[in-house]
């Protein structure tokens, strides 16, 4: 796990049985609820709850989402979701997050997500946050355009 960000948040939640396949191993896309969950606390955690991004009419959007699946969940298992912010530039984030089994400490699931803040009247993106920029490493300069 990565250990640059001082701010961290951790969520617990059970896996339901709408969140499984007939086979009772969780969705894919059970994991991006997941990781939602845990990105909005977050920003909260940041100093961006969604109340302030509706007041602002500033939003965090997604712009890039990859989840390496190691282990699979099941229903009835109880999971931690621990979240980070791993670094930033100047208009984007790079959100870090680690799904676990408490029981028995597996690694479920591990998530990168590319945020952006996004001033919904324009369209346009909007710079991060100074306090944002003390809370994770840099990200260095790509060839990418998605931010």
């Amino acid at each position: 796990m990565d250990t640059a960000s001082p701010v961290r948040i951790e969520i617990e939640t059970d896996v339901m049985f709408f969140d499984t396949d007939c086979g009772g191993v969780v969705s894919n896309i059970a994991y991006l609820r997941f990781v939602e969950t845990a990105r909005t606390r977050l920003t909260d955690a940041l100093a961006m709850p969604v109340s302030k991004m509706v007041e602002t009419g500033v939003f965090a959007a997604v712009a890039r989402t990859e989840i390496d699946y190691r282990r699979p969940a099941r229903l009835g298992d109880r999971l931690r979701v621990t979240g980070w912010l791993a670094g930033t530039a100047a208009v984007r984030a790079d959100c870090r997050f680690e799904i676990v089994r408490p029981a028995d400490e597996t690694l479920i699931a591990e998530c990168r997500q590319v945020v952006v803040l996004v001033d919904m009247a324009t369209g346009r993106p909007c710079k991060l946050p100074e306090t944002w920029h003390g809370s994770g490493g840099s990200i260095a300069g790509t060839a990418q355009s998605s931010a």
